[in-house]
């Protein structure tokens, strides 16, 4: 099997966020068309299908331990059913620029997350980091073109849908010592794709007859979303947890926002406005700094010190 080498991660990460960035759109388009809870679950199964084939020739197939079922199952409800169900929902409610710089927080959460639960040190730069996206986020959220507003049920649900995951990208790194995120990812979303097809049959009874009624151009943005953004884009960021660990290769979501950003306004015509260019901006820094990446520079500069005296 070819090993990785942590730059050539960092080169996986920085195109999983440019598919990232326009899978929103791709979504927000998918769940304006369809019932977004039914599409959700049959778009995951079948990325679950490309995750299986794709493990089946990497030969990563194996019988997970009950120990690591117990870890798959419980990420399948964090990183699939809650961020996806919540996902499907906020974009029909909120925009997908706003959608696209609330899923940019997930650095942030994601360190957050880390010093809980991982034991990651507190700094000073990373505390300020956090303050910084927080209202960043705030800027996007609590303003329109005409001043101050509240928090769109849309927001509260895209924000809900990154939390989850970022709780599940800690469970991921947990047990990625013994299970391979990659094989991981594949149970992920199996499992998680049944239990959001009979939640579908429960909130969206007619949620299958929307799926019969759509066009050559939906199905193609479906198969593309499931299979590129989805199947693809999980296994090499989660398969970057275990490699990298949570919070460094969280420090690469900050692009997501602005590719969504960016396709926000190409293919669905949205404004940008100044709130949003304000949050975006916070919300980067508060990555750089929340993440650690100040940190890890300051100490690169120690030790080119030392090394120079």
């Amino acid at each position: 099997m070819i090993k990785l080498t942590k730059y050539q991660i960092y080169i996986y990460l920085f195109f999983v966020m440019v598919i990232w960035g326009f899978n929103v759109i791709a979504t927000k388009l998918l769940v304006t068309s369809f019932a977004p809870v039914t599409m959700t679950a049959f778009r995951i199964f079948t990325a679950a299908i490309g995750v299986f084939i794709i493990l089946f020739i990497l030969k990563l197939m194996r019988k997970p331990s009950k120990k690591e079922w117990m870890y798959i199952i419980i990420c399948s409800f964090f990183n699939v059913v809650g961020h996806h169900y919540f996902l499907s929902l906020g974009l029909k409610e909120t925009s997908a620029s706003n959608g696209g710089i609330i899923l940019g927080m997930g650095p942030i959460l994601t360190t957050i997350m880390a010093i809980l639960f991982l034991g990651n040190k507190v700094t000073f730069t990373r505390f300020i980091g956090i303050f910084l996206g927080f209202i960043g986020i705030s800027f996007i959220v609590f303003q329109n073109e005409d001043g101050l507003q509240m928090m769109s049920l849309g927001d509260v649900h895209v924000f809900l849908s990154i939390f989850l995951q970022a709780i599940s990208f800690i469970m991921i790194k947990k047990i990625s010592s013994s299970l391979d995120p990659r094989l991981m990812t594949g149970y992920m979303l199996l499992i998680g794709s049944v239990i959001l097809f009979f939640i579908s049959l429960i909130v969206e009874p007619t949620g299958i007859q929307s799926m019969a009624n759509s066009t050559i151009h939906l199905w193609l943005i479906f198969f593309v979303s499931a299979i590129l953004a989805t199947s693809v884009g999980h296994m090499t960021y989660n398969y970057a947890i275990g490699k990298v660990g949570p919070a460094e290769s969280a420090v690469f979501i900050n692009l997501n926002p602005f590719f969504a950003l960016v396709g926000a306004a190409l293919f669905l015509g949205e404004v940008i406005t100044l709130p949003q260019i304000i949050g975006f901006i916070l919300i980067i820094f508060g990555v750089i700094l929340g993440a650690g990446g100040l940190d890890a520079f300051i100490r690169q500069g120690k030790k080119e010190q030392d090394f120079t005296v």
